[in-house]
């Protein structure tokens, strides 16, 4: 199966392109889950949520609606593993309803390929458990068959990503390393990914039929190869990724029936 979703679904600059005018802040999930399978929870990368915060968000849902939830930035940035426990904890909710579908570790650029940072992967995901665990590198130093390799045997799921064509910047390859496979939108705003005053800037971004049809193929490959395949927009800024993920949608859906 093909799950299509966004990074995030909170955004107040999504009512009007996405969201009713007038809907209230609380209502947002419940209207984004009748119109997607899965979201990702960006909001746990900057605080641990309480568990009764999924126990919330899972009652505006239905049983079949997935959560892939960033993990905090002490696992990523900072890399202090006595937050894994806490952070698991937040999970359980979600894994009781069986609507978890993994923790995305997404790394930063300085987070090279060398000898300390595997072991840190080695040891995070072992600390981590048996949940699925979906790995985005931003720094290409990670891209060799080797890795891969290594990816696979310690239970992590590489995450394929389209960005900006720049220097150090992962490329646009498509791979996974484990039965479930993972594809993160970021927008091709070369301009912004390093010179910008405000965050969203980076993600201002709306792809065209063209640019999104370069994937196509590649997202069919990995599905007829893996189980399932999660695919999120993280285009968010005034609800761009939600245009180009119905776009997406309906393209993989011409040629592979079970998209979601």
């Amino acid at each position: 199966m093909i799950f299509i979703g966004t990074a995030g679904y909170s955004y107040t600059d999504w009512r009007g392109p996405f969201y009713p005018a007038g809907l209230p802040s609380g209502e947002m999930l419940s209207y984004y889950a009748r119109c997607f399978s899965f979201v990702e929870i960006n909001s746990s990368y900057y605080q641990i949520p309480h568990p009764r915060v999924f126990v919330n968000m899972l009652a505006k849902t239905s049983k079949d609606f997935l959560f892939v939830v960033k993990a905090h930035q002490d696992l990523t940035h900072s890399r202090r593993p006595e937050t894994v426990t806490k952070f698991l904890d937040c999970l359980e909710p979600l894994q009781t309803a069986g609507q978890f579908a993994g923790i995305l570790l997404q790394f930063p650029f300085s987070f090279k390929n060398n000898e300390d940072a595997r072991r840190y992967l080695l040891d995070l995901g072992t600390a981590l458990g048996d949940i699925p665990k979906f790995v985005e590198f931003r720094h290409d130093s990670w891209i060799h068959p080797a890795i891969f390799q290594f990816l696979g045997e310690a239970g992590l799921s590489f995450v394929s990503v389209d960005q900006p064509r720049l220097k150090g910047l992962l490329p646009p390859l498509s791979t996974a390393t484990s039965k479930w496979a993972y594809v993160r939108f970021h927008g091709r705003n070369a301009a912004s990914w390093w010179n910008h005053k405000e965050a969203y800037e980076r993600y201002d971004y709306l792809y065209t039929e063209a640019e999104l049809l370069e994937w196509v193929p590649k997202i069919l490959e990995l599905a007829r190869r893996r189980e399932k395949v999660f695919v999120s927009m993280n285009n968010h800024y005034q609800g761009k990724a939600v245009l180009n993920a119905r776009m997406l949608r309906e393209m993989l859906k011409e040629h592979f029936p079970e998209t979601y």
